[in-house]
């Protein structure tokens, strides 16, 4: 079994890393400190995109993008985030300010 960061850990991480790149970063729903998932909120100029916790086909932490390749307006991230909440309500929703809406952090994107 992979070892795997405890979820509230990688949420101040990642909260922390944007502030040295002086990216704004909020924490706007915690869950699980320990094993709750995390959608990530990236917030750019043309609209949003949320980056949702998933696996590649070998296994490997991977990002899917939520609400689509095309960035969504605020009420479709609205929409996605509270469907995902009722689904799962251990979840962390961080947004991030991201003007190229490329993550602050190492994500493989499939």
């Amino acid at each position: 079994m992979e070892p795997r960061l405890k979820s509230g850990l990688w949420v101040h991480a990642v909260i922390r890393q944007c502030d040295r790149m002086a990216r704004a970063a909020v924490v706007l729903r915690k869950g699980d400190p320990d094993s709750g998932g995390i959608l990530v909120v990236l917030r750019g100029q043309a609209g949003s995109i949320v980056l949702a916790q998933a696996r590649d086909a070998e296994g490997r932490p991977a990002w899917v993008r939520g609400t689509g390749e095309a960035p969504a307006d605020q009420a479709n991230v609205d929409a996605y985030l509270a469907r995902q909440i009722k689904r799962d309500p251990d979840l962390w929703v961080i947004e991030i300010d991201a003007p190229d809406l490329i993550p602050p952090f190492e994500a493989r994107l499939v």
